[in-house]
């Protein structure tokens, strides 16, 4: 009887072995395969399961197959799923070090502002520790539970947890991995001669994210020791003053590392050193720097240390979703900074002042490159302007195209006379193109940046000089203004002979429209960004022009 349930066990051990090679490539086939197989072996006493490569498994492998068998069909799980059957389903975390090391990773991602309850803490702690004779269901538990906590750390850490596409309609940057390169991405953490160390290099290696990480760390020692004093509401302080107002300006400005001396005996008098931190406070948070606290100053003063945590949280989370497209040379617009910056071999050679997309039409934050430049351009008044502009203007006004120096043609490129135009039934399709001739005063000035998008979205010269010098630059309708456009284009340029800035004003003052490639191949990015620090350590944070922080954290928190 013994000897005839083993040759049956045997035979069907075969059966299921020749059936499930046949079937290796379907995958969800082969699962209910080895759950059928289970079933008969069963009955020996036997334990039989069915990789994708139609090896017989020993019991923990197939214990673990099950286990990923009863995951259901995601990102996440695919990711975990492809990995094991890479290798075989072999264990990964038979090593109590090694799951010290993963329990030790998942709690440090709180350091990049990412939360360990999103990746299982409690339950990893619970499962790690090993237990005499564990069943194989146990320990693959354990397995599938351990390699699903990495699997999301890494994709979180290296894309960022948010998915931008789901706040940004206009989101062009690059896409996700597909799941193959997702595991390998996992499997080469796995391979790692360090875990923590190899999970922490998954996080972006700019130093905008580093620095902002130190911040992150140094605002959260502030919290545990009670935040920063509240400067009671009052009237303006300026040089000069003294009071207790002022004792406590100087104890917050101390408590951010705005101020480096307490002031001693005189620690209630505004004095040089307190106005210049002043200074210092009011430029790094996009205020004007006239070294007194009115109104504005006081109201960023008195932000709880707490809700400028969440926003370097929000600001590591929009690092994490670009960093994959970050090159050595990018012309950079930081929009909620009203900046713009160029880097060559990862090196800043320049950087300017901006002015934005105002906020009922915001400035997008895009992925592009610089196409080619266009001196003395025209202006073809985009859909957004002439549906809200254009036409209300010549409903209230006949001469509105006039008093903006703009013409109306046809598809031809022939001028059209406005008069004959019927502006109040204008509402769906235009017919019509309007145009701005170009020239010094020009809405686009003397120079464009074209770039490649579908949103008429570029960057460009203006004749309006004036708002460079505010604090706050969110004036235009989309796109970007550049204060120092001639510095920039020769540096795309990039030819000292044919292109030096003598020459580019030369081309200029012609008056003639002329389109010229750059030499440099320049990936530009328009980016949105609430908080920096640099390396000294200094945190600006920035008004957010365009509310989108609220919304990013709520879903960092989700």
């Amino acid at each position: 009887m013994e000897n005839s349930l083993s040759e049956q066990a045997l035979d069907e051990g075969r059966m299921l072995n020749d059936v499930a090679i046949g079937l290796r490539k379907n995958f969800h086939a082969l699962r209910r395969i080895v759950l059928c197989g289970l079933a008969l072996a069963g009955l020996a006493g036997q334990a039989w399961a069915q990789g994708d490569n139609g090896v017989v498994l020993p019991s923990l492998e197939q214990s673990i197959a099950r286990e990923l068998s009863a995951r259901p069909a995601s990102r996440e799980w695919d990711v975990v799923r492809t990995t094991y059957e890479r290798r075989g389903f072999a264990p990964i975390w038979v090593d109590a070090e090694r799951r010290s090391a993963l329990i030790a990773a998942v709690e440090e991602s709180r350091a990049d502002g990412l939360e360990p309850a999103d990746y299982g803490i409690a339950q990893l702690r619970a499962s790690a520790p090993a237990r005499p004779a564990e069943d194989p269901s146990v320990v693959a538990a354990r397995e599938v539970l351990f390699t699903g906590s990495l699997a999301k750390l890494v994709r979180h850490l290296r894309y960022g947890k948010v998915d931008p596409r789901s706040l940004h309609s206009m989101w062009n940057f690059s896409p996700l991995p597909d799941t193959g390169a997702l595991a390998a991405q996992l499997q080469g953490v796995l391979d790692g001669e360090s875990l923590p160390a190899a999970v922490a290099a998954q996080a972006p290696q700019v130093d905008a994210y580093r620095n902002l990480r130190a911040a992150l760390a140094r605002f959260r020692e502030l919290e545990r020791a009670g935040g920063w004093v509240r400067i009671a509401a009052g009237p303006s302080l300026s040089a000069g003053d003294r009071g207790p107002r002022v004792a406590a300006l100087r104890a917050r400005l101390l408590a951010s590392g705005d101020l480096a001396t307490p002031g001693g005996a005189n620690g209630d008098r505004f004095d040089d050193a307190l106005v210049s931190a002043v200074k210092r406070f009011q430029t790094g948070h996009g205020l004007d720097a006239d070294g007194a606290v009115g109104k504005a100053t006081l109201e960023a003063l008195n932000v709880p240390v707490t809700e400028r945590i969440s926003r370097i949280r929000a600001n590591l989370e929009r690092w994490r979703w670009v960093a994959a497209d970050i090159d050595p040379d990018l012309l950079l617009v930081d929009v909620a900074g009203f900046r713009a910056e160029l880097r060559l071999a990862n090196q800043p050679v320049w950087s300017t002042r901006v002015v934005v997309g105002r906020p009922s039409r915001e400035t997008p934050s895009l992925l592009d490159s610089v196409q080619h430049l266009v001196l003395n351009p025209k202006w073809v008044v985009p859909p957004t302007i002439l549906r809200e502009d254009v036409i209300p203007g010549m409903r209230r006004n006949p001469g509105y195209l006039d008093s903006h120096r703009l013409r109306l043609v046809d598809r031809s490129g022939r001028t059209v006379d406005a008069s004959v135009v019927d502006w109040a039934g204008q509402g769906g399709s235009f017919p019509y193109q309007v145009v701005q001739s170009s020239g010094a005063d020009g809405s686009l000035g003397q120079i464009k940046f074209a770039l490649g998008n579908r949103y008429s979205i570029y960057l460009h010269d203006t004749p309006s000089r004036a708002l460079f010098n505010r604090a706050s630059r969110a004036y235009s309708s989309g796109c970007v203004r550049v204060q120092n456009p001639q510095e920039l284009a020769v540096l795309l340029l990039d030819d000292p002979t044919q292109w030096s800035p003598e020459a580019l004003k030369a081309a200029i003052a012609t008056g003639k429209t002329r389109t010229v490639p750059v030499n440099r191949d320049i990936t530009v990015m328009l980016l949105y960004y609430t908080a920096d620090a640099d390396a000294s350590g200094a945190v600006h944070f920035r008004k957010d022009i365009y509310g989108r922080d609220a919304r990013l954290l709520s879903a960092l928190s989700s």
